[in-house]
């Protein structure tokens, strides 16, 4: 018998997603499996940024990501629903399907990813390399969703979505550290995907009962998310042709839009461009290479220096796995070209 998902919650700030306890009791199981990662204030970002910021370096989790930590909630909630599958199947650009491939296999389960082609080459070595059954299909992530979708049906794998409850819940982990590690932020900058970062960062304010805004970070070859919105309901997209390939969705998810439509500040948009420079400045300040998500909320920073002139901001440095080919032309100042 299969397993549903549980349904979204509604949820306002008074009433959030999860309780604290409940997050306790996540980072508890994804401390059994990784440390906590570090968020550090440096200085020489804070002179470019005029604002005291606080980096959360998930960077420096096991799989070099955030996603790492829903993959451990998740698999640890389908052990304790007793669920007797074949194995797992998900769609990803990367992160996800590390997460789930590191978390999947070392509970014996086996592990398909589908991701489209042309996906990042080292991305997908380290998929296999977390034990993953690699398989290409369809020009972008949504296709490769669909693909994904059809093997669980045909096959008995278990569909891993992109947004879940309980990923969500293990992600919030490094809202929880952030809030509790950090002086108290005025502002906080997350990359949106297909949402379970935004949505984990909200709900480990929510829980905590903060008042820090949280500003959602697109791409503006990938904008479903502000367009969605802006217009109130999910809008789909065309293409999401940007080299951030964390944030290149097209089809918005509505549990998530659910959420940060009421939880977040505001969405902002960034260009390729300006994330390149948000990656060269984190190298000159930090000395960390990150991928263009992990660089697109210092990007909108930048882009609202005034706005944010010496308050207290929070910057999700949400991953770091960016091919060599890509970082050798972000170091020449050039965008990366999409094959």
């Amino acid at each position: 018998m299969r397993i549903q998902p549980p349904k979204s919650q509604a949820r306002t700030r008074d009433q959030p997603l999860f309780t604290l306890d409940e997050l306790k009791e996540a980072s508890r199981t994804v401390y059994r499996a990784m440390q906590p990662t570090p968020q550090l204030a440096w200085p020489l970002l804070e002179e470019e940024t005029g604002c005291n910021v606080w980096v959360k370096h998930e960077n420096h989790t096991p799989i070099g990501a955030f996603k790492i930590r829903g993959g451990i909630t998740f698999v640890e909630w389908l052990k304790t629903e007793g669920l007797k599958v074949a194995g797992v199947v998900t769609a990803t650009r990367g992160n996800h399907g590390q997460s789930i491939a590191r978390a999947a296999t070392q509970a014996g389960l086996k592990a398909k990813i589908v991701v489209p082609h042309g996906n990042s080459v080292e991305k997908n070595r380290a998929m296999k390399a977390f034990g993953a059954e690699l398989i290409e299909f369809g020009s972008d992530f949504d296709s490769a969703k669909l693909e994904a979708a059809r093997i669980a049906s045909d096959e008995g794998f278990e569909f891993v979505p992109p947004f879940h409850r309980e990923l969500v819940r293990g992600v919030a982990t490094y809202g929880l550290e952030l809030m509790l590690g950090a002086p108290p932020l005025d502002t906080i900058y997350v990359p949106i995907g297909c949402g379970s970062g935004i949505c984990g960062l909200i709900s480990a304010r929510d829980c905590l009962g903060l008042d820090t805004k949280i500003v959602g970070v697109v791409s503006e070859h990938a904008a479903t998310a502000k367009l969605s919105v802006e217009a109130g309901r999910l809008v789909e997209t065309n293409s999401a042709d940007t080299f951030a390939d964390g944030m290149a969705v097209r089809v918005p998810v509505k549990a998530a839009f659910d959420i940060y439509s009421e939880g977040a500040d505001r969405i902002v948009a960034v260009s390729d461009e300006q994330i390149v420079e948000a990656m060269l400045c984190y190298l000159r300040t930090t000395h960390n290479l990150t991928e263009g998500a992990g660089a697109a909320p210092l990007a909108a920073l930048m882009n609202e220096k005034d706005r944010q002139s010496g308050k207290a901001v929070g910057l999700i440095m949400s991953g770091g796995n960016i091919d060599l080919s890509w970082t050798r032309q972000v170091i020449a100042g050039k965008v990366p070209r999409l094959s």
